[in-house]
């Protein structure tokens, strides 16, 4: 009797494993998102404000590195190698956001929809939300763009031309073309937020911010925090980006990320979890 209680005592943690290893229901998945987003509702707004100020800070450490590979290796590498090069280095500044846990606008984008959905917040108060968040990315980008234009050319490791380039294949596309990226980008990131929830362990989570942000990167989708900081860095340093093609081009990529966020994944996702 006794062996057949320590068979049954090694064999529990196995049992509990398997279950804690199964993906998500999207009920629960849901659910614990809006969870998530309401605690974002309820803190102050002056702790959100300085979270998403460090996620603008954070994030800017992917045009750090893209800036100095740029430099390194624009010269003597094809236009898609470099393609794939810049591709690579561009999650670094989401992996610092997401597991990191600060405040990213294009992850509550999507977050932020959800409660409103459910009936358990008002739009003015998303609004709100968006608004605080957005303006501590944008911040906090600014912040990190003026460091990276002044100190990457005085040390030597990020040229003014590598600046110049990653800010100006923003700007080259029309608007309706800039708003369609970014619907693309916007939908990744929602679904970036959505597979970080189902998922149960930070290597599966690092996994997907990797995959799904250099996916954006691959495809040069605008970002709307992370192509801020790039189009701020570079009007800085070059007579090319004027505050106009800086104001047009934010403009109608943060458009785009809140339709490809709170449409092709809160709204979406929330109506097939009503069915």
């Amino acid at each position: 009797m006794n062996q057949i209680r320590r068979k049954r005592i090694q064999n529990t943690p196995k049992v509990v494993q398997d279950v804690s290893n199964r993906p998500k229901e999207p009920e629960q998945i849901i659910e614990e998102q809006i969870e998530e987003s309401l605690s974002e509702y309820r803190r102050s707004k002056r702790s959100l404000f300085r979270s998403s100020v460090v996620a603008g800070l954070d994030l800017g450490f992917s045009l750090l590195v893209m800036g100095v590979l740029y430099t390194m290796f624009s010269e003597s590498t094809s236009e898609e190698v470099m393609q794939l090069i810049m591709a690579a280095a561009y999650p670094l500044g989401f992996l610092f956001v997401v597991l990191g846990r600060s405040t990213l606008f294009t992850e509550h984008t999507t977050l932020a929809v959800l409660p409103v959905l459910s009936g358990r917040e008002s739009i003015r108060n998303m609004a709100i939300v968006w608004g605080i968040i957005y303006s501590g990315n944008l911040i906090g980008g600014y912040l990190m763009g003026g460091m990276l234009s002044w100190l990457g050319p005085n040390l030597g490791i990020i040229s003014v031309h590598a600046l110049e380039e990653i800010a100006l294949h923003l700007i080259r596309a029309d608007g309706m073309l800039i708003v369609g990226s970014a619907v693309l980008a916007g939908w990744l990131m929602g679904l970036l937020s959505w597979l970080v929830t189902s998922s149960q362990e930070t290597i599966s989570r690092m996994a997907i911010v990797v995959v799904i942000t250099a996916a954006i990167g691959l495809g040069s989708l605008h970002h709307c925090i992370v192509g801020s900081t790039e189009l701020f860095a570079g009007l800085l340093v070059s007579d090319k980006i004027t505050i106009i093609d800086y104001v047009s081009t934010q403009g109608w990529a943060t458009l785009g990320n809140i339709i490809g966020g709170a449409f092709f994944v809160s709204i979406l996702k929330f109506k097939m979890v009503q069915k």
